[in-house]
């Protein structure tokens, strides 16, 4: 399904509230001025809220895209688009989306 590309600066939160960050920007190709996700990068959260053992298993520390983009690519990596998602690391549960440019739309 179509949706805006992802970059840099898109605002993307684990299911806990902390933030998370791309630790590899794809450079080649920029939207809104700033640099592109591809699948390949992981991302690193910081703040997450969710308690750490014995009471939990959290809190959130890394994260893994698993869906993208299907038909645009940049230096033969998918990119990823708003709707993609991600599974947090220790705590399996999603990264959440909730702002990035839309004037950028990728299939």
């Amino acid at each position: 399904m179509p949706g805006p590309v992802l970059h840099q600066g898109a605002q993307v939160l684990c299911s806990h509230g902390g933030q998370a960050q791309p630790v590899v920007v794809n450079p080649r190709v920029l939207v809104s001025g700033m640099p592109t996700v591809t699948l390949a990068s992981p991302y690193v959260v910081a703040g997450c809220t969710f308690p750490p053992p014995p009471v939990a298993n959290g809190p959130c520390v890394t994260a893994q895209f698993i869906t993208s983009a299907l038909r645009v690519t940049s230096n033969g990596q998918p990119l990823l688009l708003m709707d993609s998602q991600a599974i947090c690391a220790p705590t399996g549960t999603p990264l959440l989306i909730v702002g990035a440019q839309t004037r950028v739309i990728a299939m």
